[in-house]
Formats: structure tokens, C-alpha cells, sequence
């Protein structure tokens, strides 16, 4: 007699709607550059904010002390870890894990084969020590204005300030177009 419940119940769960692979990967993806955008907008007002006041050497604390804090209160307010890492890092604190780095060399690879560095991105699902993760990166391509303060013709008193602020600096030598570095984010699945 109690067999019939559990038949029922098993037959309704079997044709619930179910999300197909694609489907949930292109909602995390939705979801992952709706965070890098508000990212982005953040830091890139403080940006300009700080260089209006005082130059690159003002948008030095917006990098080391702001963007950590946006990348803060969007993990906190979501289920992603949120960052940004490089190949060559300004702040030893963001070097790439391995994931990050093969991503990023698939990156330089794709903008050497002539793909755009706009846009460029690439997601999987990683499992870590028996944990499954999402993961998503988009690179940041170098402008004009980055080149202050990571070109290769830095302004001797701002590599003075930098090189302070970060003694293990590899973040220059850049020119417009270069892949920068990164976002990266992560979701437990």
C-alpha cells in the first residue's frame, strides 16, 4: 500500500524540469560577468576619481587598498569568490594558481592567433582536493591609461612610489592591447 506514494512521487520527480549542462553554465556565465561589470564600473570611478585628484600616484592606493575591498563586498554578497590575477603580478598576493595560469597562457595564445582581447573569457567546472567549483575568467585588456603606471616608460618618482607599495612588482613593461592580467571567479557547486 505504501508503494504507490513513493511510485508516484518517484514518476513526478523523474519528469520535474531538470537544467541541462548548458543551461547552468550559461547562467553561471551570466551570472560571472554581471559581477566582473559591477567589478569593472567600481574600480574603474575610483580610477578616475583618484587620477583627477592627484595623478597615478593617487590610483596606486585605489589598487592596492580599493579593489581588494570591491572584490570583497562582491563575494560577500554572492556565492563567487572574486579577483584578479597576472601572469605578472603587481601584488604578490594575486599570483595565479595553476588553473588561473594555464588560463591565462590560453589568453596570450588566443590574442597571438589574432582573437580579440575584448571579451575574452573561458569557464569550466574543476574539482579541487574532492570539491566541485565553477570557475570563470575574463581577461583585462591594457589602455592607454594603465601605461602610467604599467608601460614601460614609468615616470621616475611613480616607479619610486610603486616599487614602495609593491617590492615584488613585476606588473610592467606592458603596451596598449596586452592581456593585463584576469578576473577570476569561483562558485562551490
Amino acid at each position: 500500500m505504501h508503494k504507490l506514494p513513493l511510485i508516484a512521487a518517484a514518476a513526478i520527480i523523474g519528469a520535474a524540469p531538470t537544467l541541462s549542462m548548458a543551461e547552468t553554465t550559461a547562467g553561471a556565465n551570466d551570472e560571472a560577468r554581471a559581477l566582473i561589470q559591477q567589478f569593472a564600473s567600481s574600480l574603474q570611478a575610483e580610477l578616475v576619481s583618484a587620477m583627477k585628484a592627484g595623478g597615478p600616484t593617487n590610483a596606486i592606493a585605489v589598487c592596492q587598498e580599493k579593489a581588494p575591498a570591491i572584490a570583497n563586498s562582491l563575494s560577500d554578497s554572492s556565492p563567487w569568490e572574486i579577483g584578479r590575477t597576472s601572469l605578472k603580478t603587481r601584488n604578490a598576493a594575486n599570483a595565479p594558481d595553476a588553473w588561473e595560469t594555464r588560463t591565462l597562457e590560453q589568453f596570450e595564445a588566443r590574442k597571438a592567433a589574432g582573437n580579440p582581447v575584448q571579451g575574452m573569457s573561458y569557464a569550466e567546472v574543476v574539482k579541487t582536493d574532492g570539491r566541485k567549483a565553477y570557475r570563470y575568467m575574463m581577461a583585462i585588456p591594457t589602455q592607454e591609461v594603465c601605461l602610467a603606471c604599467h608601460g614601460s616608460n614609468i615616470d621616475p618618482g611613480l616607479a619610486t612610489t610603486i616599487d614602495a607599495a609593491y617590492p615584488e612588482d613585476q606588473a610592467r613593461g606592458y603596451s596598449s592591447g596586452d592581456i593585463r592580467g584576469a578576473f577570476t571567479l569561483t562558485k562551490p557547486l
